[in-house]
């Protein structure tokens, strides 16, 4: 292709400090490591790079070996949205299970196993936790990602997330600003719009930011949502009066401001990645996240030349490309000094109780997280195995179709012989022909928002009064079968202790 700047001058390294882009491998590409030594100073990873936590470690020494101070960045919520573990599922259950135990001391203590794991592989800016106050159950993409609907409860957690992963050298990245959790549309699909008041923005959705910024959160970073009381023309990411107005000025935030992905349509759709990334920075924007979808160098070049052009024909102001540039730089280095002393930011005094190498924190956070409910009936725990009927909604791009989910591996392993099969319609028939007389347990999630998969759970506990239900969304609906078990989430920890609950093994 054909770019519009040759060289590595000052404006053409400040346009490729303010991307974090992604890429293809478990290696870095050629072309990722020569941007780098041109002025590129964040990679974003994915699921798609990770395989180990030694080929991990390996490739982010290969990115630092280019440059000592490039920031490596992660989406790494724990719970059902993970990249360390997404071919496994998750040690760590997510926010909404840690929501429920409302723990602040648990939190924190997961977040900083989790950071430390990071820190480990040499990854050192987590974009999480998420802020979101989840106080639209209908909600698409946020739901389990979220501790909860009490903005109270958000914010006290979200502060503990925040602690434990900069504790450990992890710089936190508070999402997604100014909050994403009252919406029924999934911003990777188009553009979400919430229509309240003023007030009530600040009596919910702001409250966990400004605990969040106040506890000295790192970064945060913008949502593609249109907040109508606050700009009613452009979304979140793209809003002088929202990110530099409301979060810079009036919650008084000196990190870094980083986007939510540009490639997704609630932005691309409507301005392009090009203009969108323009728009972003110009509005306060510090980083441009993409790679999610697009992750190739011409992406990256696209994106920097547009920002260069943008300054040259004063579309974007220098200064504050430069001012951007500036705290992607002064991020990279907070996390260079931990990394430097990172022997001793995790070992020793410094490390607390249940969160050293090795812990089972996720697995206690999961237990602990569990609702369980008898039917009418006693329950008798299985000693047989078991049918694991798994009614599969189509999952949300967040949280992908890579991870698996559900309880039918951790019943295998306590209950050897289990099946199961996997449903998508409301006729039970052909599942009660492949249980047989096998109990029944049905894995749902979010069985509130899908009447199919209602449907089919009374249908059934209908037909065999006996089926387990364990609901791994959210836990809106009321408890059905002879045993209820809400996880608060669908990460692997959770599955577990389900299990365990099923077989009457828990600890």
């Amino acid at each position: 292709m054909t770019t519009l700047v040759h060289g590595t001058d000052t404006l053409t390294r400040d346009a490729l400090t303010v991307l974090q882009p992604g890429f293809v491998g478990t290696t870095a590409p050629d072309w990722l490591l020569r941007r780098i030594g041109e002025g590129l100073s964040s990679v974003g990873l994915f699921g798609r790079n990770i395989v180990s936590p030694e080929q991990l470690t390996a490739l982010t020494a290969q990115l630092r070996a280019e440059r000592d101070d490039v920031l490596v960045a992660i989406d790494e919520e724990g719970g059902d949205v993970t990249r360390l573990e997404v071919k496994q599922g998750s040690s760590f259950p997510g926010n909404y299970a840690l929501g429920s135990v409302d723990d602040v001391e648990l939190t924190r203590a997961v977040a900083r196993e989790l950071g430390r794991r990071l820190a480990a592989c040499g990854v050192d800016l987590n974009w999480a936790p998420s802020a979101d106050v989840n106080s639209n159950a209908e909600n698409p993409v946020i739901g389990v990602r979220s501790f909860g609907p009490d903005p109270d409860l958000v914010a006290r957690h979200t502060v503990a997330y925040v602690d434990g992963l900069q504790g450990v050298g992890v710089a936190a990245c508070t999402k997604h600003f100014p909050g994403h959790g009252d919406t029924n549309v999934d911003s990777h699909d188009a553009l979400p719009r919430i229509d309240v008041d003023l007030a009530t923005l600040h009596a919910r959705e702001l409250v966990p930011f400004r605990a969040a910024v106040a506890a000295g959160t790192k970064a945060v970073m913008s949502a593609h949502i249109l907040l109508s009381a606050l700009d009613p023309h452009r979304p979140a990411t793209l809003s002088p009066q929202i990110l530099t107005g409301l979060l810079r000025q009036e919650l008084g935030f000196e990190g870094l401001i980083v986007t939510d992905g540009m490639e997704m349509q609630a932005v691309a759709a409507t301005y392009g990645i090009e203009r969108g990334s323009v728009l972003a920075i110009a509005a306060g924007a510090d980083a441009i996240c993409v790679g999610g979808g697009l992750c190739d160098e011409d992406t990256v070049l696209q994106l920097r030349d547009a920002l260069v052009t943008a300054v040259r024909t004063g579309e974007l102001p220098e200064e504050r490309l430069a001012d951007a540039a500036a705290r992607v730089r002064a991020l990279a280095a907070w996390t260079q000094a931990h990394r430097a002393r990172g022997a001793e930011s995790v070992s020793g005094a410094a490390v607390q109780e249940g969160t050293a190498p090795g812990t089972d924190i996720g697995l206690v956070a999961a237990r602990r997280a569990l609702k369980v409910t008898r039917g009418k009936q006693p329950y008798t725990p299985m000693d047989s195995a078991p049918y694991v009927a798994s009614f599969t909604p189509v999952a949300n791009f967040a949280v992908g179709d890579e991870t698996p989910w559900g309880i039918a591996a951790e019943l295998e392993r306590l209950l050897p012989g289990t099946e199961t099969g996997s449903y998508a319609d409301s006729s039970v028939d052909a599942l009660l022909a492949a249980a047989g007389e096998r109990r029944i347990v049905a894995v749902v999630r979010d069985v509130h928002r899908h009447a199919w998969m209602t449907e089919a759970l009374d249908a059934l506990v209908a037909a065999r009064p006996d089926t387990v239900v364990v609901e791994m969304g959210l836990n809106e609906a009321e408890p059905r079968g002879a045993l209820h078990i809400a996880t608060h989430g669908a990460a692997r920890v959770c599955g577990r202790a389900a299990a365990e609950a099923v077989a009457g093994t828990g600890a």
